[in-house]
């Protein structure tokens, strides 16, 4: 060791490892899923973005703002459930002040504001799109496919479908971590005001 000479203590080499204060499980589930449910976050905000690209046209159309290059694109008009998952963005907020104060009761709210507003909308969109989806799976008639809707030469149902897949992913995810984080904060047997 570099340190020995007037101060070296023998008991100080290291070896005393297993005499050491650990830190408690919960609290280490606690900091790992906080860190896991931002990255879900972080990704709820790539999507909701992706979503806001989709919805400019009709967004800049209601302002009365006219982009040539926008308009060029011939984006289908949007649909009510993609207005309310845009909704599901403000919960993040909810989901990170709850990380801040270790808060059971925001991190529950979290939880059935993501349920309404994030997988009700993609559940929505999965019935609405499922039939164009499967006309296009399973047709070999260009006649039948010409009946899809299509945008720039994908089938637009197909498109959404891709969509639905990642946010139900993140979703997913987002409130496996919640939940953890609920038990693990109940398990501290401390009881936090929410």
């Amino acid at each position: 060791m570099a340190t020995k000479g007037l101060y070296y203590n023998a008991s100080h080499d290291g070896m005393d490892h297993a005499y050491r204060q650990r830190i408690a499980e919960q609290y280490q589930i606690s900091a790992l899923n906080k860190s896991r449910l931002k990255y879900c976050i972080f990704f709820h905000y790539l999507l909701f973005f992706a979503m806001l690209a989709k919805l400019s046209a009709d967004i800049l159309d209601k302002l009365d703002i006219f982009i040539l290059e926008i308009e060029e694109l011939s984006i289908p008009q949007p649909l009510w459930w993609e207005y309310i998952w845009c909704i599901s963005l403000l919960l993040s907020f909810l989901g990170l002040a709850a990380i801040r104060r270790n808060g059971v009761k925001q991190m529950k709210q979290y939880i059935a504001g993501l349920c309404i507003f994030g997988y009700l909308p993609l559940l929505y969109a999965l019935v609405y799109y499922c039939k164009n989806v499967w006309i296009y799976l399973t047709s070999d008639d260009d006649d039948e496919l010409d009946n899809i809707q299509w945008w720039q030469g994908y089938p637009y149902g197909l498109l959404w479908y891709a969509f639905i897949l990642l946010a139900v992913q993140v979703h997913s995810f987002s409130l496996y971590f919640a939940w953890s984080l609920i038990k693990a904060w109940r398990a501290r047997g401390v009881k936090k005001i929410d």
